[in-house]
């Protein structure tokens, strides 16, 4: 049980800091660049932003198509939910473990901006059907390396006024952190996996 009160709380207070962070920035910032506030010179900057679809500002292209991105995203958050508490119980490495607790808390609090926000800070697209589950994620932390013109043969973002780095949030954090844990250290976290690979090469 301990373990369950642990690695679960760990999510919560992704959510929590996510939150609060959010909050702050939305009460207390100005919108967009005339908000902006530098923090170490001109390379980290705080920027209060909101995206109203997938990461790095991709949308689906239909009237409903953020309502399925959010019940996607509810789907997702529930089987991260379940498979965290499968691999607290198969005692799998605890460094794994707080890995998804991470993936798991910044999922949730993402979510908990596409659900209410349209609603709570009235942010939802002037187009949205409704503003219940078109709520859009407000981000923050800004590391302003390059801007400029991409290219019109780059795919997706050709021809685009664009930063190199994408704003985020803490939830984004959180989700990159423990996605970028894992795959580097995978081989302690499935030794079993890789002795599976060597045995054939012996």
């Amino acid at each position: 049980m301990n373990n369950y009160i642990k690695y679960f709380g760990i999510a919560l207070l992704v959510i929590a800091l996510d939150q609060a962070v959010k909050m702050l920035v939305h009460f207390q910032m100005d919108f967009g660049t005339p908000g902006q506030i530098p923090v170490f010179g001109d390379w980290f900057k705080l920027h209060y932003t909101t995206n109203p679809g997938m990461a790095f500002g991709m949308e689906l292209g239909s009237e409903y198509g953020k309502m399925i991105l959010t019940s996607f995203r509810l789907v997702a958050m529930v089987g991260i939910g379940y498979y965290l508490h499968y691999i607290i119980d198969k005692k799998n490495h605890p460094v794994y473990i707080l890995c998804i607790s991470m993936i798991l808390g910044g999922a949730i609090g993402n979510l908990v901006d596409s659900v209410f926000y349209g609603v709570w800070l009235d942010n939802a697209p002037y187009n949205a059907p409704t503003p219940w589950l078109h709520g859009q994620v407000v981000d923050m932390f800004y590391f302003d390396i390059w801007e400029g013109y991409i290219p019109e043969w780059v795919p997706l973002w050709g021809g685009s006024y664009t930063a190199l780095w994408p704003i985020f949030n803490i939830a984004d954090a959180s989700i990159f952190i423990g996605v970028a844990i894992i795959l580097i250290f995978q081989n302690r976290f499935f030794p079993e996996k890789k002795a599976e690979e060597t045995i054939p090469e012996a």
